[in-house]
């Protein structure tokens, strides 16, 4: 391999691995922010807001995880059970 090309590939491999580690901080943000919610809300404040309309970021959130399934492993990994044990103490499943 010529040195441009060898030189051109590390700094690819070095932008698609920034890239992926920013990801993965805005994914961690995401569920932690998502995590505190639960954590912090009372069992009325859920529900109310369950009945609000998505903000816009909140859409484009779930839009990106509808089309990036690794993203959406990881997220819901995270969140999953903090998430439903205070849905289930909030009568929020059947």
């Amino acid at each position: 391999m010529s040195k441009p090309i060898g030189v051109a590939t590390f700094v690819s491999a070095l932008i698609v691995a920034g890239a992926a580690a920013a990801q993965g901080m805005l994914l961690d943000y995401a569920a932690d922010k998502v995590i505190k919610k639960f954590q912090t809300s009372t069992c009325e404040q859920l529900k109310a807001q369950r009945e609000e309309p998505k903000s816009e970021m909140d859409k484009m959130a779930i839009d990106f995880l509808r089309n990036d399934t690794q993203a959406r492993v990881i997220f819901i990994d995270k969140i999953a059970a903090p998430v439903a044990n205070k849905m289930f103490e909030c009568g929020m499943f059947p």
